[in-house]
This record gives C-alpha cells, sequence and structure tokens, in this order.
C-alpha cells in the first residue's frame, strides 16, 4: 500500500490513557494520522486505535519504555516505517508514586520519576528533530511538552520528587525552543492542573481531584478533553508565531 504523503502524522507518547487518549482521539478528528506509545496496558492502547481507525484515519500503538533510549529509538523507527513522516510530537508520558514526604522516597523512585519524566522528553525530542529539523533536510515540525502545575507549586508532602521532575521538564522546554527555533521547529510547553484522570489512583488517591476542587478558582477540576484542545491548538498552524510558551490549563490555580 502506498504511503499518504500529505497527511499529518503526530506521536503522543503515554497515549493510551487519560490526557494522552484524549489528545489521540483529538488529533485524529482534526485530521492526523496517530502514533501512540504506552508502557504497558495494550488492551488501553488497542482501544484507543481502534476509536481513531474507525474515524477513517490511521493509528499504531507501540510498546515503548519512555526511559530507556533503545525502545525510544524503536518506537520512532517504526513511526518511519508505517508513515514515513512525523510533525508533531507530543511528550505526555509521565508517572507518580505513592504520595509520600521526601524523607521516605527511595532513591531507585527518584531515578524512574526523571527518567520517564525529564530524561525521556529528551530522547524523544532528540529522534523527533533528526527527522524534523531543517538542518536534517525536514520540514519542520512542532513539540509539545506536557508538564504539570506541580512545576510551579511543588507537591508538598505528596510528590515533591514529581514535580522536580517537571521542573526539569520546562527548563528543557525552554533551552531546547530557543535550540530549534531557525529550524523550522515550535516547542511549546501545556501545564495542566488537577484533572480528572487515572494517575491520581497511581498516587494512591484516585479522588484526589475532588478533595482539592475547592482551591481552584474555577471551583472544579478539569477534563483531559480540555487539555487536549490546548495542546492541539498550540500545534496547529494558528499558532505559527508561537515558541517557548507555556500555557496553564488549571481552572486558575
Amino acid at each position: 500500500m502506498a504511503m499518504d504523503t500529505e497527511t499529518p502524522v503526530i506521536l503522543i507518547t503515554g497515549g493510551s490513557r487519560g490526557v494522552g487518549a484524549a489528545t489521540a482521539r483529538l488529533a485524529a478528528a482534526k485530521g492526523y494520522d496517530v502514533a501512540i506509545s504506552y508502557a504497558s496496558n495494550e488492551h488501553a492502547a488497542l482501544a484507543v486505535v481502534d476509536d481513531i481507525t474507525g474515524t477513517g484515519r490511521r493509528a499504531i500503538a507501540v510498546r515503548a519504555d519512555n526511559g530507556d533510549p533503545d525502545q525510544v529509538a524503536a518506537l520512532f523507527a517504526e513511526i518511519d516505517r508505517r508513515f514515513g513522516r512525523l510533525d508533531v510530537l507530543v511528550n505526555n508520558a509521565g508517572i507518580i508514586a505513592r504520595q509520600s514526604r521526601l524523607e521516605d522516597v527511595d532513591f531507585q523512585r527518584m531515578q524512574r520519576i526523571f527518567a520517564v519524566n525529564a530524561i525521556g522528553p529528551m530522547l524523544c525530542a532528540q529522534q523527533a528533530t533528526r527527522r524534523m529539523s531543517s538542518r536534517y533536510g525536514g520540514n519542520g515540525g512542532v513539540v509539545i511538552n506536557v508538564s504539570s502545575a506541580s512545576a510551579r507549586l511543588g507537591s508538598p508532602n505528596e510528590y515533591v520528587d514529581y514535580a522536580a521532575s517537571k521542573g526539569a521538564l520546562e527548563t528543557f522546554s525552554t533551552g531546547f525552543a530557543k535550540e530549534v527555533a531557525r529550524d523550522g521547529i515550535r516547542v511549546a510547553c501545556v501545564r495542566p492542573g488537577h484533572i480528572y484522570t487515572e494517575m491520581h489512583a497511581s498516587g494512591g488517591e484516585p479522588g484526589r481531584v475532588d478533595r482539592v476542587k475547592d482551591t481552584i478558582p474555577m471551583g472544579r477540576g478539569g477534563q483531559p478533553e480540555e487539555v487536549a484542545a490546548a495542546i492541539l491548538w498550540l500545534a496547529s498552524k494558528e499558532a505559527s508565531f508561537i515558541t517557548n510558551t507555556f500555557l496553564d490549563v488549571t481552572g486558575g490555580k
């Protein structure tokens, strides 16, 4: 089958659930072919793929550990093989661990949090740059890094390691945006606030958003689709003069 060389291709890491899955579905509705990566839940990832292919767009799901450079390289090689192009990278994959004060966080947890949340997006951005940058004969592209309001707030008594990893991601976003601005690549960063996703269960408190929603100026938690809309606007031509930018999707917090 001949490759479709006209349809833009988006890669969303951590695309099997939450914000990633919502972004994948909305991207398909906006005319993208979609690649998602996932860590372990193949069933959820394939359900997202089925939703997208049901709309007539192409989609693939690739198992890849964001903290493993070999698996990241293999992910991008599969996109080359299946699509032959890459236009947008959404660095969405991220993990938290159980709520804890810093003195009770072990070294292995710190390493893993930073490997997935901070180093992983850098590995993916390297691969994307080699495909998008005009320095390498590419046609340009967009990288959207998904941070967290915790990078500003610090998440004391819950996950300062996670917040610190997102702070590192934001500093990377700034430097990377400036580095590739004349190579046809725009870089932006989205900061979701308290969003209704499964991630809170990983932290040991599935109902966390409802507990804290009264602290949010808008008085409610956000939906994954609201974050997805911000991501895809930043990736669109409507944001063509926007780079090195941070967009809070936090309900005002």
